[in-house]
């Protein structure tokens, strides 16, 4: 009897498909080796802002530029994004790849939108207000900072995509699980990395 390509059910997998083979479980470690080293270089990013926030060279200043509200709705797009995946990993647990493939589309549409967010709110700076890479050392570690998050996100956007075209055409097996499994990993490492932008770039900027 031939095996036909239908919706694949509870118990043709394992639990956590992931790590049913040696091949996923040494993907998962390789990366989280790879988020370490991408720890370092945000940590990095983050300390030289720090240090540069104060030098304006007699241009716009934190608190005269963010508008917190626009940046407090893309945060929360993120964070909803961060959620969508978690639900489209418990449907990879189930087995249900329509539903996994369902929940990682919604990540990807959200990410979108708090991509078109920054990239709206970079226009409003070098337009409206004169804000460019090269106003000061503050804008070149600002747009440095936030910019490489932004391209971060980016990369996931693309990377998701082309793993729900996967999940079409070879169907959810041990093979395409471990791929969904970290890429997750890295929407919740850009994810936390946000929020500490949030926190220190924007909220620090709007207070001090």
């Amino acid at each position: 009897m031939t095996t036909s390509h239908a919706e694949p059910v509870s118990g043709q997998l394992p639990h956590e498909p992931e790590k049913a083979t040696l091949e996923g479980r040494n993907k998962l470690i390789g990366f989280w080796l790879f988020l370490g080293g991408e720890t370092v270089l945000f940590g990095t990013l983050f300390a030289t802002f720090l240090a540069l926030r104060g030098q304006t060279n007699e241009g716009p200043s934190a608190n005269e530029l963010f508008h917190l509200p626009l940046v407090a709705a893309a945060t929360f797009i993120l964070l909803v994004s961060s959620l969508t995946s978690v639900f489209a990993i418990q449907a990879m647990h189930r087995g249900n790849r329509s539903a996994l493939a369902l929940w990682l589309g919604i990540t990807v549409v959200l990410g979108l939108g708090f991509l078109g967010i920054e990239i709206y709110e970079f226009y409003e700076y070098v337009v409206h207000k004169e804000f460019g890479m090269t106003t000061s050392a503050f804008s070149s570690a600002f747009y440095t900072l936030v910019g490489f998050h932004g391209a971060h996100v980016a990369f996931g956007i693309m990377w998701i995509g082309l793993i729900i075209g996967q999940l079409f055409r070879k169907g959810l097996t041990v093979v395409t699980a471990p791929k969904v499994y970290v890429s997750a990993m890295y929407w919740h490492f850009i994810d936390v990395v946000w929020v500490f932008i949030f926190t220190v770039v924007y909220l620090l900027g709007k207070v001090g």
